[in-house]
C-alpha cells in the first residue's frame, strides 16, 4: 500500500471532492482518481460512492479514515526523528483580526528568536470560516472570540472567559456615570467590528432579544483603527478588554458602566482531534497557551 495513496485518500475524505484535493495536493484530477482507484483495488472494497458528481464515504471508507491518519502520523513522526533540527515546520493559525494584530506585535519577534526554523502563517477569519478550515485541514490551529464552543471533533487546548466592555473616550459625557442601561446609550454614534463577525454577531443577537438595534456610523475589522477613532471622536464601541486595556490604563479611554448587558464570551485555542501534532506544533501551542492566555 503506497503512502501517497493514503494521503490522497485523507484529503479527498476531508474535502469531499476530488477536484479540491487535486488543487490542494498539486495533482491533476485524473491522478487523484487513479490513486483512489488503485487503493480501492488493493483493499478490495469501495471507499467512495460516486453519485451525480458527488462523492460520499462508504462505511469501509469511514473506517479507513482513522487508520489512514494513524499511518500518516506514525510516518511523519518517524521522519521528524530523522531530521537534524528538532523544531522545523510550517504552522497555519487563523484568528480574528484583533488577535492576529496582538500576536504579531507583542509576541512574534520573541517566538521567532526562540524558534527560527518554525515558520508561521497568520490568517484572519470569522468563527464559521475557522471551523470549516480545521475541518478541511486548511488550518492547523485557530483562536476564536465567540460564545463557548464544544464539539467532539475538536480539542480545546486552552480557553478563558473574554471580558468585554462598552468603551469611549475618557472625555465622554458617560465617563464616570454609574448604573447605565443599554437604552441610555443606544442612540449614540457607535463604531463596531464588521456585521456578522464573532463577538459582534453575539452582541447583535443579544440586542435583538430586547428588540433593540444599533446602526453603527462605522464598521471595520481593525480594532486598532476603532480605538483610534474613539480617541478622536465622541463615539462608543464594544470591544474585548485585551484590545483596550493599555489605553484604559493610560487614561485615554474609559469603560462605560452598562449594567444590563452581560454577554458570555470566550477565547478558545482549538485544533482538530485528528490533527497530528508535530514537535513544532506542540511547541507553538504551548507558547500560545502561555503568552496569549492569562490563566
Amino acid at each position: 500500500m503506497e503512502l501517497k495513496n493514503l494521503i490522497t485518500f485523507i484529503h479527498v475524505a476531508e474535502l469531499g471532492s476530488f477536484t479540491k484535493a487535486a488543487d490542494q495536493l498539486g495533482y491533476s484530477q485524473s491522478t487523484i482518481s487513479f490513486q483512489i482507484k488503485q487503493l480501492e483495488e488493493e483493499l478490495g472494497c469501495l471507499l467512495f460512492e460516486r453519485i451525480n458528481h458527488t462523492i460520499t464515504l462508504t462505511e469501509r471508507g469511514r473506517d479507513l479514515v482513522s487508520y489512514a491518519h494513524q499511518v500518516r502520523a506514525l510516518t511523519d513522526d518517524f521522519k521528524e526523528t530523522l531530521m537534524q533540527e528538532d523544531l522545523v515546520g510550517h504552522i497555519h493559525i487563523v484568528a480574528p483580526d484583533s488577535v492576529c494584530e496582538e500576536m504579531i506585535s507583542a509576541h512574534y519577534s520573541d517566538f521567532h528568536r526562540q524558534y527560527p526554523s518554525i515558520f508561521i502563517r497568520f490568517s484572519t477569519g470569522d468563527t464559521g470560516d475557522m471551523l470549516r478550515m480545521i475541518d478541511h485541514n486548511e488550518a492547523d490551529v485557530i483562536i476564536t472570540l465567540d460564545q463557548r464552543l464544544y464539539n467532539k471533533d475538536y480539542v480545546i487546548a486552552k480557553e478563558e472567559p473574554l471580558p468585554m466592555h462598552f468603551v469611549a473616550s475618557a472625555k465622554s459625557k458617560y465617563a464616570g456615570r454609574k448604573g447605565l442601561s443599554i437604552e441610555d446609550i443606544i442612540d449614540e454614534p457607535f463604531v463596531l467590528t464588521e456585521y456578522g463577525q464573532g463577538y459582534r454577531r453575539v452582541f447583535d443577537k443579544e440586542l435583538a432579544k430586547r428588540s433593540l438595534e444599533i446602526a453603527p456610523v462605522l464598521e471595520i475589522g481593525r480594532t486598532d483603527i476603532i480605538t483610534s477613532v474613539l480617541l478622536e471622536n465622541d463615539m462608543i464601541s464594544y470591544l474585548p478588554d485585551f484590545v483596550t486595556e493599555k489605553l484604559i490604563a493610560a487614561g485615554e479611554l474609559c469603560y462605560l458602566d452598562v449594567i444590563d448587558m452581560n454577554i458570555d464570551m470566550w477565547k478558545q485555542l482549538i485544533y482538530h482531534k485528528n490533527k497530528w501534532l508535530s514537535k513544532s506544533m506542540k511547541t507553538f501551542i504551548e507558547y500560545i497557551k502561555i503568552h496569549e492566555f492569562s490563566n
